[in-house]
């Protein structure tokens, strides 16, 4: 019994180290670059061109030591979702495989936004600095980020954010009702084997729509866009289960609710069985089945 009562802790502190990494990643990925940052040694004028930044040392530096920090949470984020790996876990920490998992990411994304070393003086893609883009440009990209995290945030809930974390697993073993994925259906299972990102359009938009593209905030977004396209596999069956399940929420949402429902062991959002007897009351917060 006590391992069990032990396992519950374990799940809520990965989940509570997620929730404060991805509170600081949208600092880092929206608000620093959108909002202001790190002071420019010099201002605009200091910056140096392209042919020039390739032979300056102090740029190469610190874009290797952030190419060194993108290598290691990618390297840790592939590594650890490898089947191989998956199963070594699962066997030496059972139902915690996936908090760890979450925890592992979470620390290695830590690592990443605290020793990120911005390139002041490094070239730029793009500049809003005239008038009257300097002021609505940064306006139409903040309006853009958040329509992005917003629909981040409503995908993730779709997707079932309690598994993504690694609660409902020791939920359910807490409780004996099993692996939550043995209760997806074939077609869940399809997709979710070709999509590891379920947010890749959004994340593309907040990484590369940002009023000044600098050197480090290029190369976080080229790497990021490279490593999400290869991790992007998609096809047309995915895409029409994905179409069919957003279809039967719309009409769920559209139906008038009852006042009150008995408890069933039936799930009021496609039929199937749940093993909690729970009644979930809205569709999105209804994961995919």
């Amino acid at each position: 019994m006590a391992p069990t009562l032990l396992l519950v802790p374990a799940a809520l502190a990965s989940f509570i180290l997620a929730f404060g990494t991805g509170v600081e990643f949208v600092r880092f990925t929206s608000l620093r670059p959108l909002l202001g940052g790190l002071p420019e040694p010099g201002g605009p004028d200091a910056r140096q061109g392209w042919l020039a930044a390739l032979q300056d040392c102090s740029i190469l530096a610190p874009l290797a030591w952030d190419l060194g920090l993108l290598i290691l949470f990618v390297g840790q984020h592939s590594l650890m979702a490898t089947e191989t790996v998956k199963a070594w876990m699962s066997r030496y920490f059972g139902v915690l495989q996936r908090s760890l998992y979450v925890a592992c990411t979470a620390l290695a994304l830590q690592l990443v936004m605290r020793y990120w070393e911005p390139v002041p003086r490094g070239p730029v893609l793009w500049e809003a600095r005239a008038e009257p883009w300097a002021t609505w440009v940064p306006l139409l990209c903040f309006v853009l980020h958040v329509i992005a995290w917003l629909l981040i945030f409503s995908i993730l809930l779709v997707f079932d954010y309690a598994e993504l974390m690694g609660l409902k697993q020791v939920y359910y073993h807490v409780l004996g009702l099993g692996e939550p994925l043995a209760l997806k259906s074939p077609r869940a299972l399809r997709l979710f084997s070709h999509l590891r990102h379920p947010v890749c359009v959004e994340l593309l938009t907040v990484l590369w729509v940002v009023p000044t593209l600098g050197t480090d905030r290029l190369l976080l977004a080229l790497l990021l866009t490279l490593y999400l396209g290869l991790a992007h596999g998609l096809d047309q069956q995915d895409l029409r289960y994905l179409r069919a399940q957003l279809q039967r929420k719309l009409n769920l949402l559209s139906r008038p609710q009852e006042a009150s429902l008995p408890r069933s062991r039936v799930c009021k959002f496609d039929g199937s069985a749940c093993p909690t007897g729970l009644f979930r009351p809205c569709p999105w917060l209804c994961p995919l089945t």
